[in-house]
């Protein structure tokens, strides 16, 4: 077992997200304790681990996926801003091409490939920012789960994935309507979220499913 893997084993335990029961992930319980774990007790210098947890987003999106597997059967899938990998497995499971999950956390790809494996799918890894990038991504689909939760992140989020439609990608974005989220996204479906206490303050969260 390398380093990271023991990072994420150490943190978590193998649950089945609450919108999701056909998954099983190594998830955390409790936001802040696995933070200060991750960061040493210094949270201001390091990132939350963002995949330790089955944001609700990432939820509604893969909900949607494995209930519509029309949408990336035998086609090429991205994962933008992977985390666990929740996403990515959803398209795994229902029946996409290829999969790649992308995140440019190391020890949230050790997290997605521990997910994979026990989930019983093939999930590449790609630890890279791609944000940046305007060039087309080797991808007929992307899926964007939780990437608007910050203003920064989601400027140049959707500067990319916007960038990537007009490549012709198909692009769905999974999110329960932060305030950065922007306007002019079409709704495909609105799913509640039960069980995000530890994670959004409320017990059930509303989110959705758009395209660009």
């Amino acid at each position: 077992m390398d380093g990271q893997e023991a990072v994420v084993r150490s943190l978590t335990r193998v649950g089945a997200p609450p919108l999701l029961p056909e998954l099983r992930l190594h998830l955390a319980d409790e936001p802040f304790a696995a933070w200060e774990a991750v960061a040493g007790g210094r949270t201001e210098d390091v990132p939350p681990p963002f995949w330790a947890f089955a944001w609700a987003g990432g939820q509604a999106l893969g909900r949607h996926v494995l209930d519509h597997p029309e949408l990336v059967a035998g086609r090429r899938v991205l994962d933008l801003a992977s985390g666990s990998g929740m996403v990515a497995i959803c398209a795994a499971l229902a029946g996409a091409g290829r999969v790649t999950a992308c995140d440019v956390d190391p020890v949230a790809a050790a997290a997605v490939r521990l997910n994979a494996a026990l989930n019983g799918v093939r999930v590449d890894v790609l630890c890279e920012d791609l944000s940046a990038s305007r060039a087309p991504v080797p991808a007929d689909v992307i899926l964007a789960g939780d990437v608007c939760y910050d203003p920064d992140l989601a400027e140049v989020m959707m500067a990319f994935l916007r960038a990537q439609r007009r490549h012709g990608v198909d692009v769905l974005v999974g999110d329960p309507h932060r305030p950065y989220l922007p306007a002019g996204l079409a709704v495909l479906a609105r799913y509640d979220v039960p069980d995000t206490g530890h994670l959004e303050e409320r017990a059930v969260t509303p989110a959705s499913v758009l395209r660009l």
